[in-house]
């Protein structure tokens, strides 16, 4: 670089210096992609100009980059691809291709471009073998398009290198025809020394030749394991572990940073080292988690034919998520749902899982063809959540005492080291317990040492979840003691009433008759002695409180009749005192109503309509009554005169 009128070579330095930085030189440089680049020792120190890596992530150009004036023995050389490029790719291994000729850059028409010209591209950028070969995947044409059709067989070193002729079909290719290319870069890692594709010691081939990675561990979790195996296609990452050689040989070193960067372990920058250590991994090859929040959970999807397929959740059950949990290195299922992690971009399976829950891995289970093929709709994809493979042993409570972790299917007690070990840290144990917040955390020292896994504390100023920081296998006679704010269960609360001569005991909703006795009964499952309940009953209008000692877990609550005013809702609240704090528990609430029963209000509907047909019933007889009392004499009168009259007509007729 030259700089203050001076050209020094460059030491880069810093967490996110890797293989897409180096493109940014070869850009600037107008020399195509980067093909490789490596760091080395010189015999002895001279001034440099050293520039810290972090200026690459804020997106400027390596020349707006301010040099510090450093002495170091350390140089940076890089190999670029001089006459191709990828451009407007995600990454260094896809986009546009262009292609330089006379000093200048033009795209290639995809009508003169087929596979075996794809395949030295991506041989001569360094990036495997093509894996999509298509026209308009990396925006519009900006550099203007080729007039020549190119001929490789396939095993050149360089594009410029095949045949080439003048293209038959220079006038029909149209904008959005040039040539978009993705690399796969997979050819370039492997895991060998186990039967399995998907397992063993992780080698990469850099600068043709295949070592062994050695990757220095400050950020190394298993998120960065899930990356090898993602690029690999193997699944889900299940374990990781750091082994030891007899000797030291030639490794590829890579700075775990990279991963934590987001780039992918094959854009990141090799350093040329010996050294004794290497890394083995085991995938879980055939299922996946994907579009989760950790590796832990995600819709899960399932490879056949090596193809992935999404799984509906029609044909998966809970003793076939135990078996995936298990498989990728979780602890057991804790939400099992569908279109919890978005729709389904994988195609839907039609395989019925039949597990029993013992299996060690999904496709180890019986299976059937899926009845209900026809019927699964996007949305119904399953999604698994795994609970965290920690614990909290030795306690009462699952929310109190020593930290464990499962890890190779072990569980062992958790050291970590101090350098950033805080209340913030013991917070993340909580949190992913689900056993709210940090109260305290202590150190405590066994009487003999045992085997241990051991964790750099620096996973967490990672920002990385517990589960997915990377053990090491150690002995200590140390352990960590924790206690979260969630250490109690949950109390129960009954309501009981012996109007009908038979207690009852109800949760949630519950109706009284009025002034009926009643009581209410708050009562927890055993873990500490003593303590007491708290019974708060509320309305909209105002608040009471009442308490009582917790005998024999419990505590009765009675009130001698139900009126109005013991309507609202009641909440049994648990108290107690241990490990020098004071701790609570709320129960769900218990809404009550005090209403008069529908059978005796019908029994008195009935009464009062007996009592009017009744009165009624007196009422016409007395009315009656006083009529015929009224017409009596009357009608007497009128009566004689009849008969006197029929005398008369008769002594005439005579």
């Amino acid at each position: 670089m030259f700089h203050q009128e001076e050209w020094r070579p460059v030491d880069a330095w810093g967490s996110y210096w890797n293989m897409n930085s180096a493109a940014v030189v070869c850009t600037e440089l107008d020399c195509g992609s980067v093909v490789s680049a490596k760091k080395s020792t010189e015999a002895s120190k001279r001034p440099v100009w050293e520039i810290r890596s972090e200026c690459f992530k804020s997106e400027s150009a390596l020349k707006n980059c301010l040099p510090d004036d450093e002495n170091s023995d350390r140089r940076l050389e890089f190999i670029c691809s001089d006459s191709v490029r990828l451009v407007q790719g995600t990454n260094r291994c896809s986009g546009r291709l262009e292609v330089k000729t006379n000093q200048s850059w033009s795209s290639v028409c995809e009508k003169d471009f087929d596979l075996q010209d794809a395949k030295v591209v991506c041989r001569e950028i360094g990036c495997g073998s093509p894996l999509v070969h298509q026209g308009a995947l990396y925006g519009e044409v900006e550099a203007p398009l080729g007039s020549r059709e190119v001929l490789c067989e396939g095993s050149e070193s360089a594009l410029l290198n095949c045949s080439s002729r003048k293209s038959s079909g220079r006038n029909s290719c149209s904008p959005g025809q040039a040539v978009g290319l993705t690399c796969s870069g997979q050819d370039s890692f492997r895991l060998v020394g186990e039967c399995s594709q998907c397992a063993g010691r992780l080698e990469m081939k850099h600068q043709k030749e295949w070592r062994p990675v050695d990757v220095w561990d400050r950020y190394w979790d298993m998120n960065s394991a899930s990356a090898v195996c993602a690029e690999l296609d193997c699944g889900s990452a299940v374990s990781v572990r750091k082994s030891k050689e007899a000797s030291e040989r030639p490794v590829w070193w890579m700075s775990s940073d990279c991963s934590k960067s987001g780039s992918g372990t094959k854009n990141c920058l090799l350093y040329d080292k010996n050294s004794d250590r290497s890394h083995e991994f085991i995938c879980s090859d055939s299922v996946r988690l994907v579009q989760g929040t950790n590796r832990c959970s995600g819709r899960l999807e399932v490879k056949t034919d090596q193809s992935w397929s999404s799984v509906c959740e029609k044909d998966f059950d809970l003793q076939d998520a135990k078996v995936v949990c298990r498989e990728i290195g979780c602890g057991p299922p804790s939400v099992l749902q569908g279109a919890l992690y978005r729709e389904a971009e994988a195609p839907v399976g039609s395989r019925e899982f039949l597990c029993e829950g013992s299996e060690s891995a999904l496709l180890k289970c019986c299976s059937r063809k899926s009845s209900g093929r026809n019927s699964c709709s996007p949305g119904q994809a399953v999604g698994l959540t795994c609970s965290a493979p920690l614990r909290l042993v030795g306690e009462a409570s699952r929310c109190a005492g020593i930290l464990e972790m499962l890890h190779q299917e072990e569980w062992r007690p958790v050291v970590v080291s101090s350098d950033y070990w805080n209340m913030n840290s013991v917070a993340v144990v909580c949190a992913e317990l689900d056993c709210g917040s940090a109260v305290s955390a202590r150190n405590s020292k066994e009487d003999s040492v045992r085997p241990v896994w051991w964790i750099r504390s620096d996973c967490f100023q990672s920002g990385s979840a517990l589960k997915n920081c990377l053990p090491d296998d150690k002995n200590s006679d140390q352990s960590h003691e924790f206690i979260c704010s969630g250490l109690l269960v949950e109390p129960l609360i009954f309501l009981s009433s012996s109007t009908d001569g038979v207690s009852t005991g109800r949760k949630q909703g519950s109706e009284l008759l009025i002034g009926s006795g009643f009581s209410i009964m708050c009562s927890i499952r055993p873990q500490y002695e003593g303590g007491s309940f708290q019974l708060i009953f509320s309305t909209s209008n105002y608040t009471q409180n009442h308490t009582l000692p917790a005998v024999n877990h419990s505590a009765l609550f009675l009130f001698s009749a139900a009126g109005h005013a013991h309507q609202g809702t009641y909440r049994c609240v648990y108290h107690v005192y241990v490990f020098s704090y004071n701790f609570s528990s709320m129960s769900q609430p218990l809404n009550l109503t005090v209403s008069v029963s529908a059978s005796l209000t019908a029994l008195i509907i009935s009464v009062v309509v007996v009592l009017l047909g009744l009165l009624g019933s007196v009422l016409v007889l007395y009315f009656k009554a006083r009529r015929n009392q009224k017409s009596g004499p009357e009608n007497n009168h009128h009566d004689e005169g009849s008969r006197a009259e029929g005398s008369l007509e008769e002594e005439t007729a005579v």
